[in-house]
């Protein structure tokens, strides 16, 4: 009996083992606190049924696990269990993941769900913007990220000295920043001061940027020196591609190696374009769908494809065609010399409208959404979308409100199928609902409230130029809370739509 009451205890030890955990579950009592005697907090706002929470579960404990040493904790809040404490950090999405230093000092998490670049993320949030660099801390430094940043001048040169500080607050959230005074070290680096050397474990392994010390210069050249001349495409960089303001060349193929024979072969176009048009692999086995969302077939490999990200335009090359080194850099000068037109999806333009909710589809989209004498509500769907058909009746009812109203004229309420149309929007989610006020269409506003009559009433009201309210016909039954189920960056490797009809915020 001993020795099975030893074994049940050692069995018990290694379960005990087996579920520590290196994330802190908080609860209303003790999450201020907890916040209040660590200086740097990750804290995952959660849900158990959530897809992505579950998705990022692991990622976020091996990045516990790793900050740990550095004293950086990770903590987690069930938001069905701790709704009070849910609602007062203002979370509408799961999962929501904000950055704490303290209770007043509060951010949102801003890099990608994955344990690397968790742990890179919050290193860089418990650095200052810029930290002094020494002869005998320099190689430590360049081991804090796949990219570092340091800026060599002379301690008498403020002028230097505040433009690359202006630098690192604004992208502090990228990059490792440093500084160094010492003019041996610099010279031992192969420069002089002032110079700003971007030291990376990629291409050549380091940029030196020498010209005139400007804020504007030094962002634009650490962005593109920090950039691979042609980098992976996928769930970890997909983000960090759609923000960088560049267009962005997809080299599809099937295979590594032939991924890695046609980048060697396109390196020159690279180079040559390098700061104006981002260039990256795709696996098209593990990723091949994306290849239809840039009007490439999905069965013909490899493809090449440019997308005007800041507008998302889509410029595919000629599947008939083979990728050779002069027919991509022909189709990408005439790109970059705008001699390209970009190729657009769209439904037929509807002959007659039915229906309160004005249909849009690619073709007719400048013509309604960005009429510059209306305010223009827009709701983003797609067919397969579980909670775009749960918002349907309510949209039809907001529609008809408005064109019974005064401002028939003045307020439009309309729908695109984003599956089957191109949009300019980069759209992350379905349902996407977006009001383009009149006069201001550069400046959409992104609706994020409850999907209620009422709400959107409320929101138009509020957003609109024309501050246009209506009156419910009926009271309308309550809805739960707009708390909802994130939908990812729109990566290539999207969710199976089956799947994402689970969430509030259907993915793409």
């Amino acid at each position: 009996m001993q020795k099975v009451h030893r074994i049940a205890l050692g069995l018990l030890a290694a379960a005990a083992i087996a579920t520590a955990s290196d994330v802190v579950q908080l609860k209303k009592d003790t999450f201020d606190d907890f916040v209040k005697a660590n200086d740097l907090v990750l804290a995952e706002f959660f849900a158990p049924w959530c897809g992505h929470c579950k998705a990022l579960a692991p990622e976020y404990e091996e990045a516990a696990t790793t900050l740990k040493e550095k004293n950086i904790k990770l903590a987690k809040i069930d938001c069905t269990e701790e709704t009070e404490l849910c609602q007062q950090h203002g979370v509408e999405g799961y999962p929501t993941l904000k950055v704490f230093r303290g209770l007043d000092n509060v951010g949102p998490y801003k890099g990608q769900r994955k344990a690397g670049a968790i742990t890179s993320y919050m290193i860089k949030q418990s650095l200052p913007a810029v930290s002094d660099v020494t002869k005998d801390t320099l190689e430590e430094f360049k081991k804090a990220d796949k990219v570092v940043i340091v800026a060599y001048v002379d301690a008498a040169d403020k002028a230097s000295s505040e433009a690359f500080s202006a630098v690192a607050e604004k992208l502090r959230d990228d990059y490792p920043f440093g500084v160094s005074t010492d003019a041996a070290l610099a010279e031992a680096e192969g420069v002089k001061a002032p110079a700003v050397v971007v030291y990376k474990d990629f291409d050549e392994g380091k940029s030196v940027f020498t010209e005139r010390f400007e804020a504007e210069a030094i962002q634009k050249f650490a962005k593109t020196a920090a950039t691979p001349l042609i980098g992976e495409i996928g769930p970890e960089t997909y983000s960090d591609y759609m923000s960088a303001g560049l267009p962005l060349a997809y080299i599809f193929a099937e295979t590594a190696e032939e991924r890695k024979e046609i980048s060697e072969k396109l390196k020159p176009i690279a180079e040559a374009q390098r700061g104006i048009v981002n260039f990256g692999t795709i696996d098209a086995k593990a990723y091949g769908a994306h290849a239809g969302n840039l009007n490439l077939k999905t069965d013909k490999f490899p493809a090449f494809a440019i997308q005007e990200t800041a507008k998302n335009q889509k410029f595919p090359f000629d599947q008939e065609k083979e990728i050779t080194l002069e027919a991509i850099k022909t189709f990408v000068d005439d790109f970059v010399a705008g001699k390209v037109e970009p190729s657009i999806k769209s439904e037929p333009i509807p002959e007659k409208q039915e229906g309160p909710v004005t249909v849009v589809v690619a073709k007719s989209y400048n013509d309604i959404v960005l009429d510059d004498t209306k305010d223009v509500l827009i709701e983003f769907y797609a067919p397969w979308c579980g909670h775009c058909k749960s918002l349907a009746p309510k949209y039809d009812e907001l529609a008809s409100l408005y064109a019974k109203s005064e401002f028939k004229d003045k307020v439009v309420i309309a729908k695109v199928d984003a599956t089957a149309n191109d949009v300019p929007d980069e759209i992350q989610g379905f349902p996407t609902i977006k009001l383009y006020p009149a006069g201001a269409k550069n400046e959409p506003v992104t609706y994020s409230g409850s999907r209620t009559v009422d709400d959107l009433i409320k929101f138009v009201a509020e957003n609109g130029k024309y501050k246009a309210s209506v009156s419910e016909e009926a009271e309308e039954p309550s809805a739960a809370p707009a708390a909802s189920e994130e939908a990812s960056s729109a990566e290539p490797a999207a969710e199976t739509k089956e799947a994402a009809k689970e969430a509030d915020h259907d993915e793409l």
